[in-house]
């Protein structure tokens, strides 16, 4: 059996290693593709695999063609929506991602971005204090309630929507569940997206939900850029004055949402929630252990294409 790494932004050192040590323990062998330049390249190294892990890296129709024998595609990290999961389906190739194992890198970094909006990006002006706002959760899922945990250290008042977590999850993290996502924004000073970008959920983050939100609201997105309608958040911030955004993911608009707001406005130049050294070996080596465990055992516990 033959797996393949195929990540453009390569995995660190110490990650490889330790996918390799898991891998070669089963008596598979590890092949390594980074930093490609040309999809052909991609095409040509899935050519032979039985197993692929990825990161950002696109795996679409064309690259499953290729592939005559993959078997599971594991991207190391939370969201799928880089894979095209119906072809994987109708070419019988099991699709996994690795959750929380990037959790705790992604919540530490809404603080980061938090605490940089809230003093009014290092101006030199006053600024505010994260204690004793009331910070809305908007999916409260692994990432959602590693937020949630450090918000109580700081002393924040804490609200959450997610529809499909039980309320009694939220309930025993002392987080208030809101019934609608209209209440969570009407309630909360802050919000934090980490919503799935889904036929439902994109462009969802939009004029109308957002000016539900109070005075000198802040939104933070460490989720997907397509949650958020960008027209309309250039609409938003021009009528609205006080209203904060900040993100790691760079918005298609960037340069005139730059431009027009710098002074309520950042994003990272490219998505960053999961560039920790932590959070790159934790993935990277439990996406090794989750392919050695399906195809030795038929494990799919994490599958995303059942």
């Amino acid at each position: 059996m033959k797996v393949l790494i195929a990540t453009d932004k390569p995995f660190a050192k110490t990650a490889v290693d330790g996918i390799k040590k898991v891998v070669e323990a089963a008596g598979f062998e590890l092949a390594l593709l980074e930093k490609y330049t040309e999809k052909q390249q991609l095409l040509d190294a899935v050519a032979d695999a039985d197993a692929v892990i990825i990161r950002s890296d696109v795996v679409d129709a064309e690259v499953i063609t290729a592939a005559k024998k993959l078997k599971i595609v594991v991207r190391a990290g939370a969201g799928y929506d880089n894979v095209d999961l119906k072809a994987a389906t109708d070419a019988g190739i099991c699709v996994m991602n690795t959750p929380g194992q990037n959790s705790n890198a992604v919540a530490e970094l809404v603080f980061g971005l938090l605490i940089y909006a809230v003093r009014n990006f290092f101006n030199g002006a006053s600024g505010t204090e994260l204690k004793g706002k009331k910070l809305g959760i908007h999916a409260y899922g692994n990432v959602g309630r590693n937020v949630a945990r450090i918000a109580k250290g700081i002393g924040m008042e804490l609200y959450a929507y997610d529809a499909y977590a039980p309320v009694s999850v939220m309930e025993n993290d002392g987080v208030k569940p809101c019934r609608s996502v209209e209440e969570l924004y009407e309630t909360c000073d802050i919000v934090s997206l980490h919503i799935p970008a889904t036929a439902e959920t994109k462009q969802s983050i939009n004029f109308d939900l957002l000016s539900k939100m109070p005075k000198g609201g802040i939104l933070v997105n460490t989720a997907r850029k397509e949650v958020v309608h960008e027209t309309d958040m250039v609409k938003f911030m021009e009528a609205r004055l006080d209203f904060k955004y900040v993100t790691d993911i760079l918005p298609g608009n960037h340069a005139e949402m730059q431009e027009k707001f710098a002074a309520r406005y950042f994003s990272t130049p490219k998505k960053m929630g999961a560039q920790t050294a932590e959070a790159n070996i934790n993935a990277g080596i439990a996406a090794a252990q989750q392919i050695v465990d399906y195809l030795l055992n038929g494990d799919n516990k994490f599958q995303v294409n059942k």
